[in-house]
């Protein structure tokens, strides 16, 4: 899942306790992270949507990039070995962003595609949700899982010119290692935190 867009939908609900590191000035958002589940292939199929970054001047991408493998591949099976993610929701359980990682292989690889032990991240969060803070707390519980599951680095595939997305991977550690296409691969080594 390569970026991020914004939506309309506004969270209630109880705060993410572990949100502690929200940019000052921000409002506090109402929400809680859990682990994806497969009844939450919808709403990742919903996220990768949200995640394709077209860009000031450029055209929106249609909906029927969905269905290119390319794409498919980012959710299609979701629940095999390997395969980990969080989503950030309202107390009532309504969704408001995602990221997950996959493992690719070489013969089958993703956009950020580094290596097969090295998954891919991918993010998105409905608009209304977006410059809350529910993007850094989603990556950082994503990330939090992946080390425990002895998962040393993590690459991604964004667009350079969205800069939000940009600023956030990179205050995670994210450098850039490559390009593909139109989009820059970013990896990060998941270090144990202490």
């Amino acid at each position: 899942m390569p970026n991020e867009r914004e939506n309309k939908k506004e969270p209630a609900a109880v705060p993410d306790k572990s949100a502690a590191d929200r940019t000052a000035g921000h409002a506090e958002s109402l929400y809680r992270i859990r682990p994806a589940e497969a009844r939450d292939v919808p709403f990742l199929w919903e996220m990768l949507f949200e995640s394709l970054y077209a860009g000031e001047g450029r055209e929106p991408f249609d909906r029927s990039i969905l269905e290119e493998p390319s794409m498919r591949k980012y959710v299609e099976g979701w629940g095999r070995q390997g395969d980990f993610g969080v989503i950030a929701e309202t107390p009532d359980g309504t969704p408001l962003g995602s990221a997950t990682a996959r493992f690719f292989g070489a013969a089958d690889h993703g956009y950020g595609y580094v290596a097969p032990d090295v998954p891919e991240l991918g993010m998105a969060l409905l608009p209304g949700s977006r410059g809350r803070g529910i993007g850094t707390s989603l990556i950082r519980h994503l990330l939090d899982g992946l080390r425990e599951r002895g998962v040393k680095r993590v690459s991604l595939s964004v667009d350079p010119g969205n800069e939000p997305a940009m600023k956030l991977y990179r205050r995670f550690g994210f450098q850039e290692a490559g390009r593909e296409g139109t989009s820059i691969t970013m990896v990060a080594d998941l270090e144990p935190t202490n």
